[in-house]
């Protein structure tokens, strides 16, 4: 068995990480003390890096971190890493994207949300990297109760849906964080069990 600790403050990714993991010797916590590491990197894996090196100085275990947005194509890829950030609220975050968006067409929507994924021991180096992602388009209007932050707007093709409308099992198979956790999950398995 091993004890993970995730670098987040955010519930919503611990409860998405746990529902996705289905091995029980890997067993994930999040850190208990004051956690609010500088993310000035440049690119979602610096950004990762950051994170969970922070996070096994405080705990001298493994840690993993990941760092993950919204890049929508005719933005040049804005919001980008500053996904988090692009506006206080959710509604903030969802209105200001949509009004940058409401002259394009819809075909000319395209998007992708990206994970970067990123295992460190208890010394804080880096032993595994993965990077997830799912594409779609950006919708006109916000649907769905489910998730959090853009998966409202965020429409998934294949399953006529938004994000926010799909069932928790079905987001939990095919997000980008699930793109990249299961390839991590692998890995740690056959590498630290």
């Amino acid at each position: 068995m091993i004890k993970i600790i995730l670098a987040t403050s955010n519930p919503h990714k611990l409860e998405e990480i746990k529902a996705i993991n289905t091995n029980p010797e890997i067993v994930f916590d999040v850190v208990k003390e004051n956690f609010n590491p500088d993310e000035n990197g440049s690119t979602f894996k610096e950004n990762a890096l950051i994170k969970a090196k922070e996070a096994a100085k405080i705990t001298k275990t493994y840690c993993l971190a990941d760092d993950s947005g919204l890049c929508v194509d005719v933005l040049e890829g804005l919001p980008g890493i500053h996904s988090a950030r692009y506006a206080k609220t959710q509604r903030e975050k969802i209105n200001k994207l949509l009004n940058e968006l409401k002259m394009v067409p819809y075909d000319y929507r395209g998007a992708h949300f990206i994970c970067s994924m990123v295992l460190v021991d208890n010394e804080g180096n880096p032993v595994h990297y993965e990077e997830g992602r799912i594409y779609g388009y950006i919708d006109d209007t916000p649907k769905g109760a489910n998730g959090f932050g853009y998966d409202p707007v965020f429409f998934v093709p294949e399953y006529n849906k938004t994000i926010a409308q799909l069932p928790e099992e079905i987001k939990n198979n095919i997000s980008h964080r699930a793109n990249a956790l299961k390839p991590m999950l692998e890995w740690i398995k056959e590498n630290l069990l």
